[in-house]
C-alpha cells in the first residue's frame, strides 16, 4: 500500500492518542506453531506471521523481523541458528587490510537477503491497514560483525582506514539492500546501528553517522522512509551526530532514561520511539509489570508531541503473549485518561 509517509510521520506529532510501535515480529512463532530457525528461512512464514500479528495487535505499523545475522551472512559470515533464539554471527571474518580489501560485496538476494525481501513483497499484499517496515542492520553494526566487536573497536584507533575500507563497502550494500525493499513496496526500513552507541560520540561521528546519512540520502523519500534504532548506553552522548543523519524517526533502547537522556535534549519536531525493556521486562516479567514500566515510560514522556511508545529493542521471541497485550491495554488505559 502506498502511503505518504511524509504526511504520516505528521499525524503522529499532532495525534493525541498515539498507537504504539513495538519492534515486535519474532513472537509470532508461537502464534504459527514454528521454530525460529523455520522462520528466518521462509518467507512465506515471515508475511503470515506479520499479518498475524497486525490482525491482533493495534501497532502504528507492521515491523518485520529485526534478523541482524542477516547482511553479514551475505558478506560470508558464519551463521548460527536457533530453534527458540535469534541467530547470531560467529567468529571473524576479517582480520587484516588484505582481507579487508578483498572482502567482495554481496548482491541483493545472496544468502537469505532474497528471503527477506520476499517476505516483504508477500506482506505487502496481506497488510493494507498500515505501514510495512522492513528490518536492515546499520553499516558500523555490520562492519562489526564482520571484524568482531571488540576487534573494531580496536581497529577504529590502531587502523581506521581498514575500517572505513569495509565501511563503504556495508554502505553501498545497504544501500542496494534498502533499495530492493523500497522495490517490493515497503514503506520504509527500521536500521539498527547499536554497535555505534558503544563507541565515543567522536568515532560514532566518524564512523558511524556519515554512512548512515549516504544511506538515507540515497533511499528516504516521501513514500520511504528511514526509522535509526540504537540501543547503545552512549547514545545520549551523540545525539546531535545521530540526529545528523536526517533520519526521518529515532527508535532507543532502555539502557537510556527517554526523558532526561533523549526527549529533553531534543525538539518536539523529532519524533523518537522507546523504550520498554524487551527481555527484563515484556518477556520475563509479568502482565502487572509489564503495566507498570509501561506506563511509567508514558507518563515520563507524556507532553513530548513526538513520543511514540515502543519495545526498547526487539521482543524476544519466547515472550509470552499475556505480557505483550499488557503492553498494548496499558497504552490503551493511559491514553482514556
Amino acid at each position: 500500500m502506498k502511503i505518504n509517509m511524509k504526511d504520516w510521520l505528521d499525524k503522529i506529532k499532532s495525534a493525541k492518542v498515539k498507537k504504539p510501535m513495538p519492534v515486535l515480529s519474532f513472537p509470532a512463532v508461537s502464534l504459527l506453531g514454528v521454530s525460529v530457525k523455520e522462520l528466518v528461512s521462509d518467507s512465506t512464514l515471515q508475511a503470515e506471521g506479520m499479518k498475524l500479528i497486525a490482525d491482533k495487535c493495534d501497532t502504528l505499523a507492521s515491523v518485520s523481523f529485526m534478523d541482524l545475522s542477516v547482511e553479514a551472512e551475505a558478506f560470508g559470515a558464519k551463521t548460527v541458528f536457533s530453534e527458540d533464539e535469534v541467530p547470531t554471527v560467529k567468529g571473524r571474518l576479517i582480520n587484516d587490510s588484505d582481507e579487508a580489501d578483498s572482502l567482495v560485496t554481496p548482491s541483493v538476494g545472496d544468502g537469505r537477503t532474497a528471503v527477506c525481501v520476499e517476505a516483504i513483497e508477500k506482506a505487502m499484499e496481506l497488510i493494507h491497514d498500515r505501514p510495512v517496515l522492513a528490518g536492515i542492520i546499520g553499516p558500523f553494526s555490520l562492519a562489526a560483525r564482520l571484524f568482531d566487536v571488540s576487534e573494531i573497536m580496536i581497529d577504529c584507533y590502531d587502523d581506521p582506514d581498514m575500517v572505513h575500507t569495509v565501511l563503504r563497502k556495508t554502505t553501498d550494500f545497504l544501500i542496494e539492500y534498502a533499495r530492493a525493499f523500497k522495490n517490493a513496496g515497503a514503506n520504509g526500513v527500521v536500521m539498527a546501528e547499536p554497535v555505534s552507541g558503544l563507541l565515543s560520540p567522536a568515532l560514532e561521528s566518524e564512523f558511524s553517522a556519515p554512512y548512515v546519512k549516504e544511506i538515507v540520502d540515497a533511499t528516504q523519500d516521501d513514500g520511504f522512509i528511514v526509522v535509526y534504532h540504537n540501543c547503545g548506553n552512549n547514545v545520549s552522548l551523540m545525539l546531535n551526530s545521530i540526529t545528523s543523519t536526517g533520519c526521518a524517526a529515532y527508535h532507543f533502547g532502555n539502557s537510556v532514561d527517554m526523558k532526561s537522556d533523549i526527549i529533553d535534549k531534543l525538539t518536539d519536531k523529532v519524533i523518537v520511539m522507546g523504550n520498554v525493556d524487551p527481555a527484563g521486562v515484556l518477556c520475563r516479567g509479568t502482565p502487572d509489570s509489564v503495566k507498570k514500566a509501561t506506563l511509567s515510560v508514558l507518563e515520563e514522556c507524556d507532553g513530548y508531541s513526538g513520543f511514540v511508545l515502543s519495545s526498547g529493542c526487539d521482543i524476544p521471541p519466547m515472550t509470552p503473549w499475556e505480557n505483550i497485550e499488557a503492553f498494548f491495554a496499558a497504552n490503551r488505559e493511559f491514553y482514556q485518561q
